[in-house]
């Protein structure tokens, strides 16, 4: 691109340096002969990166041991482990943050007969490549077809690392994190996940809807590797992997919670509003919560990285008022701020914010 001093220079040239009307004409000249210089580009999605996992190049694995075999007709990467550890194959290379990631995946159970075994096999996204973070979706096949049907919700799910285990979720949000899907073990299964901000859902099966939607993820990194995850007393099949990253949303982790913010509370019950005013030391957050469930109610919780837990006592509003208590998990992004709510034993949702600072 030409600098100002080469732009004041063609204009001396043209001898129109001093005569305002010819100069507007000679810049306009100038600048649209230099106009794909002068445009900032937009950001465009990645290519498509494929690997037909036929052969353990690209890959990086912890835990456990990867092979290439023939399974059910097809070339394949084998994922086994025979400690208690998850087994992980990196790929080396790949970082995503925004985009989509497809696979065929098959599970076949070696655990001996007689001991409860499901299945497990999934992909981990914004991975660290030492396996200390990461976001995982799973699938379980060995729990599709139950006759319990408590069982049968437990046939996909989301955990994060660290701190977002089966266990916690399920305990502190049941049936939010995990679902319903037809799989079985021993059986080529198509999945695909699309994750967008702090957004991703599972796909199965080449179905249009998908079978779990995380709106709220808990992992800390925005971007990271991708990675095929498996699991002891198994052995996990991974084929036609495929990445493509798409352009990242504009969302940052640290958001601020202190100051006053207004909250709106979507439930399967109904809709209810209240204001919390807030304020952060270090981890720990206090505060009160005014409107629905009653007013000046004591808030408690903690904060990390952007992401807060908050609890408080209130009243449910009813003909028959009664003492409970409500929680919120969710992210700050700046000045909004949304997650999920629940007020126990009565009303589960999700709530979105508005700050004033």
């Amino acid at each position: 691109m030409k600098s100002n001093t080469e732009l004041g220079k063609t204009l001396e040239v043209s001898g129109l340096w001093h005569a305002p009307g010819a100069v507007l004409v000679a810049i306009s000249t100038f600048l649209s002969a230099n106009a794909q210089v002068l445009r900032t580009p937009e950001p465009t999605a990645q290519a498509a990166r494929s690997l037909a996992l036929t052969d353990l190049n690209g890959l990086i694995v912890t835990g456990g041991k990867a092979e290439t075999v023939e399974y059910q007709g097809r070339q394949a990467v084998r994922l086994t482990t025979q400690s208690k550890e998850d087994v992980f194959a990196f790929l080396k290379g790949i970082q995503i943050q925004d985009g989509t990631i497809e696979a065929d995946v098959a599970m076949k159970v070696t655990t001996p007969p007689g001991v409860r075994m499901p299945g497990f096999i999934g992909i981990a996204f914004r991975a660290r490549t030492d396996a200390s973070h990461y976001e995982l979706f799973y699938l379980r096949p060995g729990n599709s077809h139950s006759e319990d049907q408590a069982m049968r919700n437990h046939s996909v799910q989301y955990v994060a690392a660290p701190g977002f285990d089966w266990y916690k979720l399920r305990r502190e949000w049941p049936w939010i994190y995990e679902s319903y899907a037809d799989v079985q073990p021993e059986k080529w299964t198509k999945v695909k996940i699309e994750g967008h901000g702090r957004t991703a859902k599972l796909y199965v099966n080449g179905s249009e809807n998908p079978s779990l939607t995380v709106n709220g993820l808990k992992g800390e990194d925005l971007q990271g590797s991708v990675a095929l995850w498996g699991y002891s007393g198994e052995e996990a099949y991974f084929s036609d992997l495929k990445v493509i990253s798409a352009k990242a949303e504009a969302v940052i982790n640290d958001g601020e919670a202190s100051g006053t913010w207004e909250v709106k509370f979507a439930s399967d019950y109904g809709s209810y509003e209240g204001s919390m005013n807030l304020h952060r030391d270090g981890s720990a957050v206090q505060g009160t919560w005014s409107g629905a469930f009653g007013q000046d109610q004591q808030i408690s919780g903690t904060w990390h990285n952007g992401y807060v837990e908050l609890t408080f006592n209130g009243t449910w509003p009813s003909e028959k008022p009664a003492p409970v208590t409500a929680t919120l998990a969710g992210w700050i992004d700046g000045d909004t701020a949304k997650g999920r709510m629940k007020v126990e034993g009565r009303a589960d949702g999700q709530w979105a914010a508005l700050g004033k600072k």
